[in-house]
């Protein structure tokens, strides 16, 4: 029980355990950790940070000799093994604003955020959060400092985004101290803790227990901390004394106290409470390799891992031995104890150094380290150059994929590993032995340098920038300004997560971790000097930098780190500017040019003027007198892979040779490229271009050629079209390739300008690099681009083009061959370098085969191979050994290989050649761009070029030369000595014809000028123009207008067909045209045209006597004026837009609509079919515009809409409150009425017309810019037309009354049915007129009469003043059906005696009623309520409401009214618990009850059954009897109507037979209201709502009623608006609203009452009872005046009819709740006006009976009488008059009643007589 009552404290004063027993329960406790030791697990945290105190190597004892020996393992506390509430001490490492950094044991490290200090210091912060001032509260910083011990406890481990364990700590006392109470808390205990509040003379220190308030004195803390503590900082106290059973605490700081007191066993310390930090004295008790094990207060047991043992002192470490220990950490769960025994955490006065003494190594790679020791399950020890130890956790003893073979590690001499981090818990660095993490480029923010290009994977888009990832652990921000060069809209649609870019780091902040990076391409490939630091920045020096801000005075630019620098507003640019921001742009990458620059102020002044002014001094600057085409020599300096690095000689200046510049031929650069090698001289070379950076210098032969010829193009300028230039292929691209030329020129040639063949695929036809020559097509001066073509058909190449570059190639291979031989001293080289084509070869046959031909040895070439392919072996016999005789075809000096021929025809003797002749030669070896040849006979060889051509190109490998290809050459040299003696022949394949072009054609005529008269041919005949080559080639057109004159042109003729091919014509000059050469045009390039002259044919402008003016096409427009009819020619038709393009000149083109091409609709298919191209046709202009340049015209023979007049429309829109809106020519717009749609009106009038639909429409008038249309036939064709079923109505006079008409219906209203009788004239039938059904709502009708409904009516009246028309759809006056079908199930409408009837009842009726209820008001209320008979207390606030809507249900209820018991009855509003009449549909429920009753004594029966016995007769004739009393006794209960379902099962039943009962439904809910389930009764609310029948809509009001009730006594604000807005959407709205004012009003809510009835007053203007209920409920709260202003706005708002009624009942509230006497002046007022108003008079009398003195009610009395009005009215008043008197009068007052009733009578008698 002892050790239960020692870790489970029961509270109260703690027993004093005895020693011995304690020990004993220890040593279990002991065993129990041992046998789970072993079990420990493995993994710790991965990569953690900073750097190493020294460590011996701890020497091991007898177990050393076992590797990783089973014996109880100590091993380090692993990541993997931690878990919540664990208990450690910590070192704090770094301090940010929130989060401290804090170091753990065995290199962990945790987060300490600044929420788990503790709760006084959350609330501070909280406080200071809340409250608007910024009360100083003190930081982390000024709580922690780097080094200082904490005592911590794990809160929570989170996993980090890389799957990582993230250890969140806690210092909060009450986690802390959680094991502690009031009770365990001892004298002498160390404790941590914080402090809660500053008082006078000391500190309260929260040590996070219950009811235990600690004081720490100020005395006590002087020594250690001078200045004074703050809230939540951390402090290790020693408990000094403890009072009133723990609740008071007294504590010390003072430094030697705390620093020296060790915990014993009698401060009660046990494996639950014991803290980390605290000092205990131990005995070893286990000495083993990877630790010890120790024995502390007196019988706990603990581990030391190797990590904690001290290094000095580990010889020392025996069995037995005392020690003083300090624990690390407590595993609650398993009991663990870690203890140290580590001289600065266990000396007093010693402290943690939290960087390590050899100054930061982390990240450094070390190589040659030494493996000490291997700890099995911990990792290892490595001895570092420096002699310092590192240690490398198991897991980085391996990559993470692979198995541990920790005697391999060991086994190894030599490591290279990475420090990852410094413990300063275990002053020791963790390393990493991992390959990937010693390879990482990047692997602390440190490693990076701003300047430095990275790449990295896109992680994620934020809006103020891009996360870049460059490792793991380092990510950089791109900030949106440098994003690219442009300020991106939408950077998403660039760059995607995952995507890999390459950037520049702009600045990095290792402390802080911040990366900042540039994506602008302008900054990351800039090869100018980068500014990292204003040292950097000297004047004179350029770099690129961004603009950061933009004032009035500059623009400031930053470049890396910090450094940036101002631009003045004159250093801008070179043109003044006034406003930078302009100009300039945030984030603009521009050159600056330092001017100035102060490092120690750090101010910089910089200029772009400069820089830019500078580049052009710079270019000219050091390249001296390298002109472009100048001859030069060069010595290489570097090659590199692109090409050579050379310095121009004699003056060393830089320039570049690209690979691909070095030959003519593709095949001899590389070759070239690696012969030469650094230091060589290169000869004939040419600069073909230079800039800035660089000169780009060219050893190609014909590129050099054209450039000292002459046959170059400087400039942009002095390219012109047909010209023919050297280039080389820059850029291979899918729609074609871009040509390079000397001087910088690129001209593209289009795919279809390559080749003459078809190419499917660019990047098959040309190779980069490869010259060609080009030939100029088109240009764009605008955009400074020029297109080419390659075609070998369009270019010319100079005469012996193709030997020149076959001597140039093959002397290229020779000096390749010279140089390879010279340079390697190779004997084998330098005599294959002799060698060769032709020469012959005594060799030996090494191997020989059929299919793959011989190879051979010779005794001079020992080393080569010597090869012949099976077809130089064809028809020899060959075995190996035999000696052959052989020519060489091919000498490969590279590779060592020699190709040779034995074939007897090569071999015989040679015969000579004669220049001129003819040869058939067969191809017999092909070495890329070279071929050898045999000729004939002849056994001569010559070399030829594989390619004919610069620009050949073969694009499939049939085409290319093969080997015993056969070919007719023809000898030009029979010996040609720079071919080394063979002759020099030329070859030819047939190519196809060269042709002249258009634009060469156009190049070469000198160009006509306007008026000349000229002769040609013509070539082609176009419907609308006709071209004509003229005798100097070049071409011409005549356009359509000039071949004929206007005067005789026919209208359909075809002007050009009269013009026939071939023809000779004399033209005149009249003009030029641009003209587009789609030959090499793509797409991309719309631009290039060229001019060809335009021509007439025209005789009488033939004549050159006669004035011939230019007319531009300005004039020509202006010339046409609207309406006049102009001759003009089809050019083509637009199916896209449905218009006709016509011409009228040659410079004026116009346009002709659809609707203004044809007048018949079947044409509109296919307009195009009646007007051919080139067709003359007649039009009228309709409108005419030069700018935009605009030429409207009609072929219909109209040019303007006219009214009365028939024309073409086409359908835009169908709206069924208009009709159709038609589109009509010449841009304007129409309607069409519904009623003007057709003679004979359709029930659906619309239907059959649609979109873009084209109709005939007669033009009735305009207004307002619409044409109102029609399109009955009687108007369209008067004279075919039918006769008019439904004759137009034009004005109400053409109507009577009487009349029947019929009409579609335009809507349905609260005032009747509207009723479109034409297109200006509407009709109403009202209500009562419109069906014989009784309708109380007109919505019933507008379902049934949607609009466009055809309906006959009658005409009953017409006002023609007002232009009224009074209509009746009644059966009985149209003779038609009823609109409403019967099938809706409406009563009929009572007309005549039968209403008289049903009104007398209800008079009845509603007077019974008014005495049953006495207190029901004057105002007649529409709800009827029904009170509970219980107290108020037990109200739910559930209100039912409930219209009469049928007589017989109100017979039905006031009848059971009579029958209820008096407690229920007569009371108004219905609290759930009253009782009511249960007597609807009862007699439904008694089956569902017996069920129920048979279904118990079914149980019942069952349990008989299973007792043994039987039963006799008479016991079940007793049962029987019983059972059949207990149904009857069930059957009243069910019957009685005063009852009331006392619970949810009885209200189901009763539900189901009546589920549209509002009334039940509402009891339901305040059942359960009464038991306080709100939840449930909402639930029962809103099934009522589900299940009452739609139709049923009183009784959902009810429900809903019921509802807001709930919610706004149980319920939110948020919730009652919500059901209010659904109630909205479900019912009436008026009703609505009307009971929420209600409910508001009833509890007070003034406010949101007022609110509301503002909102109504709004929304129901029109509604008398809203005013009416506002005016109540302003006069209700006293505020008369405003009921007053109310009144005014009611009267506004109300139709006058309504005034007089609205001013009766406001003066009635006035009465009731206001002013009597303000009430009585307004009656007066309204009577004075209509003093006929009896009932008006009446209530007047009602009102001053109760509210006024005797005598103001006899003067009103007096007044009415002397009414002017029927005699039965005033016998009415005298009547009450009688009544009156009798009840308060005398006497006297009742004689004089009687006597003025007299006079009254004989008056009138007298009146009759005369």
């Amino acid at each position: 029980m002892a050790s239960v009552e020692e870790d489970f404290p029961r509270g109260g004063t703690a027993k004093k355990p005895i020693e011995s027993k304690i020990a004993v329960q220890r040593t279990e406790v002991d065993n129990l950790f041992q046998s789970k030791e072993h079990e420990e697990t493995k993994k710790r945290k991965g990569a953690v940070k900073d750097d190493g105190k020294k460590l011996k190597k701890p020497k091991t004892g007898k177990d050393s000799l076992t590797l990783n020996a089973a014996a109880k393992c100590v091993e380090i506390l692993h990541i993997k093994n931690l878990k919540e509430g664990i208990l450690m001490l910590g070192c704090v490492k770094e301090v940010t604003d929130f989060e401290v950094t804090v170091s753990l044991p065995c290199g962990m490290q945790g987060f300490l955020s600044i929420k788990n200090i503790c709760d006084s210091y959350t609330k501070l912060l909280s406080e200071q959060l809340e409250s608007a001032d910024s009360e100083e509260i003190c930081s982390l910083q000024d709580i922690f400092c780097p080094g200082m011990l904490i005592r911590c406890v794990v809160a929570k481990l989170d996993v980090a985004k890389g799957g990582s364990l993230s250890i969140q700590l806690s210092i909060n006392p009450k986690l802390v101290n959680k094991a502690l109470t009031s009770s365990s808390v001892k004298a002498g205990m160390v404790l941590s803790g914080c402090v809660d509040s500053v008082e006078d003379h000391g500190y309260i220190v929260d040590i996070g227990l219950n009811g235990t308030k600690a004081f720490l004195p100020k005395e006590a803390v002087k020594d250690k901390h001078p200045e004074e503590l703050k809230v939540g900082q951390n402090v290790t106290s020693q408990v000094v004394e403890v009072k009133n059973d723990g609740r008071v605490v007294r504590l010390t700081v003072s430094p030697p106290t705390v620093a020296q007191a060790c915990a014993d066993s009698e401060q009660g310390w046990n494996l639950t409470n014991l803290l980390p930090g605290l000092l205990v004295k131990a005995t070893i008790k286990k000495v083993t390799k990877h630790g010890l094990l120790l024995d502390f207060l007196s019988s706990f047991s603990g581990q030391v891992d190797f990590l904690h043992m001290e290094p000095e002192q580990t010889s020392s470490y025996t069995e037995g031995t005392q020690v003083r220990a300090c624990v690390l950490y407590v595993e609650p769960s398993t009991r663990l104890v870690g203890l140290s025994l580590r001289s600065f955490l266990v000396q007093p006065g010693t402290r943690v150094d939290p960087s390590p003494a050899g100054g930061d190594r982390i990240g450094e790679v070390v190589k040659d380290c030494k493996m000490a020791s291997m700890h099995h399950m911990s990792g290892g020890l490595l001895e570092l150059p420096d002699n310092t130890l590192a240690f490398v956790h198991r897991n980085h003893l391996k990559e993470s994929n692979e198995l541990s073979n920790e005697n391999r590690v060991l086994a190894l001499t030599e490591h290279t590993c990475r420090i990852l981090n410094f413990s300063a818990m275990d002053q020791i660095h963790f390393a990493s032995l991992r390959k990937s993490v010693i390879s990482k480029r990047f692997y602390r923010y440190h490693d990076i340098q701003a300047g430095q290009i990275v790449e990295g994977t896109v992680s994620v888009l934020l809006n103020h920038g891009m996360v870049v990832k460059l490792s793991d652990h380092i990510k950089g921000l791109v900030p949106r300004t440098h994003l690219s060069d442009i300020v991106l809209k939408n950077p998403e649609k660039k760059y995607m997560e995952g995507m890999k870019i390459k950037c520049r780091v702009l600045s990095v902040d290792a402390e802080n971790k911040k990366l900042y990076l540039t994506r602008k391409k302008a900054l990351v490939e800039s090869s100018l000097p980068l500014f990292l630091s204003y040292t950097d920045a000297r004047p004179g020096r350029v770099s690129h930098g961004y603009i950061v801000c933009i004032k009035d005075f500059g623009c400031i630019v930053r470049f890396y780190n910090s450094v940036k620098g101002l631009v003045p507003l004159g250093e801008l640019s070179s043109q003044p500017i006034i406003s930078p921001a302009e100009v300039f742009y945030v984030g603009q990458v521009l050159k600056a040019k330092v001017l100035q620059c102060d490092p120690d102020k750090e101010k910089m002044a910089l200029s772009f003027k400069a820089a830019m002014e500078g580049d052009t001094k710079e270019a000219g600057g050091p390249q001296f007198d390298c002109e472009v085409g100048k001859k030069l020599e060069a010595r290489v300096l570097k090659k590199s892979v692109n090409g050579l690095e050379v310095a121009i000689l004699p003056d060393e200046i830089r320039a570049v040779l690209p690979t691909m510049h070095l030959s003519d031929h593709i095949s001899n650069c590389p070759l070239l490229w690696e012969s030469l090698q650094e230091g060589d001289n290169v000869s004939n070379l040419v600069c073909f271009s230079k800039n800035k950076q660089n000169i780009i210098l060219t050893k190609k032969p014909t590129v050099r050629w054209s450039l000292e010829e002459g046959v170059v193009a400087k400039d942009f300028a002095e390219i012109t079209v047909g010209m023919q230039l050297v280039g080389w292929i820059k850029n291979i691209m899918s729609y074609g390739v871009f040509v390079e030329f000397p001087y910088n020129l690129v001209g593209l040639a289009p795919k279809s300008a390559m080749t003459d063949k078809f190419i499917s695929d660019t990047s098959a036809a040309f190779q980069p690099g490869q010259t060609v020559l080009a030939k100029v097509t088109n240009l764009d001066e605008e955009k400074r681009r020029f297109l080419v073509t390659l075609k070998m058909s369009e270019v010319i190449s100079p005469a012996g083009d193709a030997q020149t570059r076959l001597i140039n190639g093959l002397q290229e291979r020779k000096a390749v061959s010279e140089m390879l031989a010279t340079r390697e001293n190779s004997d084998l080289r330098q005599q294959l370098a002799a060698l060769s084509v032709g020469q012959k070869l005594k060799l030996t046959v090494d191997t020989s085969a059929k299919d793959s031909g011989a190879t051979f040895k010779s005794d001079d070439l020992s080393g080569a191979t010597i090869r012949a392919t099976k077809h130089q072996v064809m028809g020899v016999s060959l075995t190996p050994g035999q000696k052959a005789t052989a020519v060489i075809l091919h000498v490969d000096i590279l590779s060592t290989c020699v190709h040779v021929s034995i074939l007897p025809k090569l071999l015989a003797k040679k015969k000579s050649l004669a220049e001129g002749s003819k040869y058939t030669v067969m191809v017999q070896y092909v070495d890329k761009d070279f071929a050898v040849l045999s000729l004939d006979d002849t056994a001569q060889l010559t070399a030829i070029q594989t390619s004919n051509h610069l620009n050949e190109i073969f694009l499939s490998e049939s085409e290319k030369l093969k080997a015993g290809m056969s070919l007719a050459v023809e000898v030009i040299e029979p010996s040609c000595q720079e071919l080394q003696g063979l002759p020099l022949v030329s070859w030819e394949r047939s190519g196809p014809k060269r042709q002249r072009t258009i634009s060469e054609n156009l190049t070469s005529s000198k160009g006509h000028c306007f008026g000349d008269i000229v002769r040609g041919k013509v070539r082609t005949v176009k419907p609308t123009s006709v071209l004509v080559t003229l005798e100097d080639g070049s071409t011409g057109s005549v356009h359509v207008s000039e071949v004929v004159e206007v005067t005789k042109v026919c209208r359909g003729s075809f002007p050009t067909s009269s013009v026939k091919v071939g023809s000779e014509v004399t033209a005149r000059v009249i003009g030029g045209r641009e003209a587009s050469s789609h030959r090499f045009l793509p797409f991309s390039h719309p631009k290039f045209s060229y001019n060809i002259p335009e021509l007439t044919l025209i005789p009488s402008k033939l004549d050159e006597s006669t004035d011939f003016k230019e007319v531009t096409a300005k004039d020509k427009l202006q010339s046409y004026k609207v309406g006049e009819e102009v001759a003009c020619f089809v050019s083509k038709f637009n199916p896209e837009r449905k218009m006709l393009e016509v011409t009228t000149d040659p410079c004026v083109s116009g346009t002709v609509e659809l609707l203004a091409m044809i007048t018949d609709p079947k044409d509109a298919g296919h307009p195009e079919k009646l007007y051919k191209l080139g067709q003359a046709v007649h039009a009228k202009v309709v409108e005419v515009n030069s700018k935009p340049q605009r030429l409207m015209l009609s072929l219909t023979g109209v040019h303007t809409l006219e009214k009365d007049s028939v024309t073409l429309g086409m359908v835009t829109n169908i709206q069924p409150q208009v009709g159709l809106l038609v589109k009509l020519p010449f841009g304007g717009m129409g309607s069409v009425a519904v009623t003007d749609l057709a003679d004979a009106y359709r029930p659906n009038p619309l239907d059959g017309y649609s979109k873009d639909q084209l109709l005939r429409c007669f033009l009735l008038g305009e207004e307002n810019g619409m044409w109102q249309l029609s399109l009955r036939p009687s108007r369209l064709n008067p004279q075919q037309a039918k006769p008019v079923k439904d004759p137009e109505v034009l004005s109400v006079d053409k109507l009577k009354a009487g009349q029947i008409i019929r009409g579609h219906v335009k809507s349905v209203g609260e005032q009747g049915v509207f009723i479109r009788l034409s297109r200006s004239i509407t009709g109403r039938a009202q209500l009562q007129q419109s069906t014989k059904y009784f309708v109380n709502n007109h919505k019933i009708l507008s379902e049934n009469l949607t609009p466009n409904t055809l309906l006959t009516t009658k005409i009953l009246s017409i006002d023609k003043k007002e232009e009224l028309v009074h209509l009746s759809l009644l059966p009985v006056d149209t003779g038609k059906p009823d609109v409403l079908p019967e099938s809706l199930g409406l009563t009929l409408r009572l007309i005549g005696k039968e209403k008289k009837e049903h009104d007398t009842k209800k008079k009845k009726r509603t007077a019974s009623e008014s005495e049953q209820k006495p207190a029901e008001s004057v105002v007649p209320k529409k709800k009827k309520k029904t009170k509970k008979a219980k107290t108020e207390d037990s109200d739910s606030g559930v209100e039912v409401y409930f219209r009469e809507e049928d007589d017989k249900e109100d017979e039905e209820e006031s009848d059971s009214v009579k029958q209820v018991p008096p407690s229920s009855a007569g009371l108004s509003r219905l609290q759930v618990s009253a009782g009511f009449s249960w007597d609807v549909g009862l007699s439904s429920l008694k089956p569902a009850a017996a069920a129920q009753e048979a279904d118990s004594s079914d149980g019942e029966d069952q349990d008989a059954s299973s007792k043994p016995q039987k039963k006799s007769r008479h016991e079940l004739v007793q049962e029987q009897k019983a059972a059949e009393k207990a149904l009857v006794q069930r059957e009243t209960e069910l019957m009685d109507p005063s009852l009331r379902p006392q619970d949810a099962s009885a209200f189901e039943r009763l539900l189901l037979a009546s589920p549209n009962s509002s009334l039940l439904w509402l009891q339901y809910m305040a059942n359960h209201l009464q038991a306080t389930q709100i939840e449930q009764a909402r639930a029962v609310a809103e099934r009522a709502l589900k299940t009452i029948s739609f139709r049923e809509e009183q009784e959902k009001l009810n429900v809903w009623v019921a509802l807001l009730n709930l919610e706004n006594m149980y319920g939110t604000e948020e919730g009652l608006k919500k059901v209010f807005e659904r109630a909205l959407q479900f019912c009436e709205p008026m009703p609505v609203y009307q009971q929420l004012a209600d409910i508001y009003a009833k509890c007070d809510k003034t406010k949101e009452a007022e609110g509301l009835y503002k909102m109504m007053v709004k929304r129901f203007r029109q509604n008398k009872a809203v005013w009416l209920s506002y005016g109540t409920f302003l006069l209700q709260q006293g505020q008369s005046d405003a009921a007053s202003a109310l009144l005014q706005r009611a009267l506004k708002s109300l139709a006058s009819k309504e005034s007089v009624d609205v001013i009766a009942k406001f003066a009635q509230l006035e009465f009731r709740y206001g002013d009597s006497e303000k009430g009585r002046t307004m009656f007066d007022k309204v009577l004075t006006s209509y003093p006929k108003r009896t009932d008006l008079w009446s209530v007047f009398i009602d009102l001053m009976f109760k509210h006024g003195s005797q005598k103001e009610v006899r003067a009103l009395f007096d007044r009415v009488i002397h009414l002017s009005v029927s005699v039965k009215k005033i016998k009415f008043f005298f009547k009450r008059y009688l009544e009156y008197e009798k009840k308060h009068g005398t006497p006297q007052s009742i004689q004089a009643v009687k006597e003025k009733a007299m006079e009254f009578v004989e008056a009138k008698g007298t009146e009759s007589v005369n």
